[in-house]
């Protein structure tokens, strides 16, 4: 059997995307997004617990989210889950962590700004009028193929 591996994650950066250059070459974005959850626990009080999950993005897309995104920005990213082991040289120990290597992004506002976008090529959906559709005649729903 084939493995299937998605992430989808929305939240905020908890510090500013570091850029990196690999020896070979390629461009690595790191960073870090908190996800909030708010869950009502046993006795019926209202909590709220912090999710921290590791990303990464390369190349490109990397170098776009580096430019533009800061600690606190909001986001939303998808991409596979990817574990990585090594050896803790200071412990001894074997280490290992689970991260979301990006393959898309949208960038869903800044903190404190909910609902607006840094795109630059969004377009509000009242701007947006059809040419080819009249506005003073009604629908004849005779017309309508379903």
């Amino acid at each position: 059997m084939r493995g299937f591996s998605k992430a989808i994650i929305a939240g905020n950066l908890t510090r500013d995307p570091e850029l990196r250059t690999t020896p070979g070459g390629a461009n690595v974005c790191s960073f870090s997004i908190a996800v909030n959850r708010n869950y009502r626990d046993a006795s019926g009080n209202n909590q709220e617990s912090v999710s921290f999950i590791d990303c990464s993005a390369w190349g490109k897309l990397g170098e776009t989210i580096s430019q533009y995104k800061k600690k606190g920005d909001g986001i939303l990213v998808s991409g596979r889950l990817e574990q990585r082991s090594w050896d803790d040289k200071s412990t001894g120990q074997k280490r290992s962590r689970v991260e979301v290597v990006v393959d898309d992004c949208n960038f869903i506002g800044e903190r404190g700004t909910a609902g607006t976008s840094d795109s630059t090529t969004s377009t509000a959906v009242a701007d947006v009028v059809p040419d080819d559709v009249p506005t003073d005649d009604a629908i004849d729903l005779s017309e309508v193929p379903f």
